[in-house]
């Protein structure tokens, strides 16, 4: 007799949305976990990084407050309380994932956990049984091999540093680089990107790709594309990063935002016959399911798009289909809106037209940049950038995207609009509210 229904192995977002629909379906739950609650996102994400943010853009709004008429006449950074209200922030998170398995009803068990077979799990010596286990882990940061890689940080790294190093390269331009890169350059750094592809933001549609690269550029943030870091060594109080293009820049800190890996070692998968990918990967149906028709697997540890969203999603769909008694959901979603909290912002949702042409789209692709109303007194040269991706034939919408301040609030509600089967017409139809940056999305011609 099995001691629960399911275990869940990690309580990140993905981990404790499970746990939580199949404890209030009526299953009994535990959660293993040996680290604080809430996984990457609330911990060494989502969460730290935007609080992070905020104060990178309060201290550009201050150095631009003279064109407005408001005099700051001192302004003193200090990284220590910012650090310290964002830590606040993260444990007050981390106790109500407690409380909303308490409150469910699932167990909490401290501790690493490892497979057995397929319906046994060992926590720190003590094991437990179960009809399903449920793979929910994560995903870590990669560093690659390089010499002196000892030296450089990760982006976890990033988040406990006692204070800001005042000139930092960041090795990697995807969402953490380029997240990590507006931050630190918005607080004060001297930063400079090095990556080894030929645009910034790989993943993302390529005029969004390009635009965002011009504006990292405006700002003063310099960016080597097509390159690598060869090595990284110590020279006196600072660091001395070579590049494979021949560079070399004297640093106070060296960051990896080189990806992730899903964190699936160690854990006794292939002994018990889970399959993995050549990245770690749990291979997964399109219900969750594992190799092993008892273990299923979520989130970043079934590889794609590392995202919150897609993790609860993933997590909820599983709960669903072993103890909601009706039809298997699928843990994947036709659309997934994202966003990169760099600055500028990036938000997206649906195809890029590469993406759209490759699935045999006829597609008109419409397109509009302008220096946003604020920067007509803010001093700033920034501009945005809005694309629609449209199918010719049907005249449905397939992919929209943004480059500038709140792009991300602007493509949630786009996205329901996608979600619905929205058509150009439907969004020419739609009456702007003026001026506002949204309005470019159904006044584009």
């Amino acid at each position: 007799m099995p001691d629960y229904d399911l275990i869940v192995i990690g309580a990140g977002s993905g981990g404790v949305r499970a746990a939580r629909v199949a404890a209030e379906l009526g299953a009994n739950v535990a959660v293993v976990e040996r680290g604080a609650l809430g996984g990457t996102c609330v911990n060494a994400g989502c969460i730290p990084k935007k609080l992070l943010f905020y104060g990178a853009d309060r201290a550009r709004a201050l150095r631009e407050a003279a064109g407005f008429g408001l005099s700051v006449e001192s302004v003193a950074f200090d990284w220590a309380a910012l650090a310290a209200g964002k830590d606040r922030e993260v444990a007050r998170l981390n106790a109500a994932y407690g409380r909303t398995l308490e409150r469910a009803g699932a167990q909490l068990v401290r501790g690493y956990a490892r497979l057995l077979d397929a319906q046994r799990v060992d926590v720190d010596g003590r094991e437990l049984r179960a009809r399903y286990v449920l793979i929910a882990t994560g995903s870590t940061p990669v560093v690659p091999v390089v010499h002196g890689a000892q030296l450089a940080m990760t982006s976890n790294d990033v988040l406990a540093m006692p204070a800001l190093p005042p000139r930092v390269v960041i090795v990697g331009a995807g969402v953490i680089g380029l997240e990590l890169a507006g931050i630190l350059h918005g607080l004060g750094a001297a930063v400079q990107i090095v990556h080894r592809g030929p645009r910034v933001l790989s993943g993302f549609d390529d005029d969004v790709r390009e635009h965002l690269g011009e504006e990292l550029r405006k700002q003063g943030i310099a960016v080597a594309l097509q390159t690598t870091v060869e090595r990284v060594q110590r020279e006196g109080d600072a660091l001395r990063m070579e590049r494979s293009d021949g560079g070399v820049a004297s640093c106070d800190a060296v960051v990896f935002a080189t990806g992730r890996r899903p964190n699936t070692g160690g854990m006794g998968l292939d002994e018990v016959g889970v399959a993995r990918d050549e990245q770690g990967a749990v291979r997964v149906d399109a219900y969750g399911r594992s190799s092993v028709d008892s273990v299923f697997a979520i989130g970043d540890c079934v590889g794609g798009i590392d995202l919150t969203p897609r993790a609860i999603a993933h997590g909820q769909a599983v709960a669903r289909t072993l103890f909601a008694g009706g039809e298997p959901q699928p843990i994947e979603r036709a659309l997934l809106p994202r966003a990169v909290f760099s600055h500028p912002e990036v938000a997206s949702v649906g195809l890029s037209e590469c993406e759209a042409r490759e699935q045999g789209h006829d597609v008109r692709a419409y397109r509009s940049s302008w220096k946003p109303l604020v920067h007509a007194l803010s001093g700033r040269e920034d501009r945005s950038f809005v694309k629609l991706v449209v199918d010719a034939g049907s005249d449905r919408v397939l992919g929209c995207h943004m480059v500038g301040s709140d792009a991300a609030e602007v493509i949630q509600g786009f996205a329901v609009a996608l979600q619905c089967g929205a058509t150009k017409a439907q969004l020419d139809a739609t009456l702007p509210i003026h001026p506002t940056a949204a309005e470019e999305l159904v006044t584009l011609r």
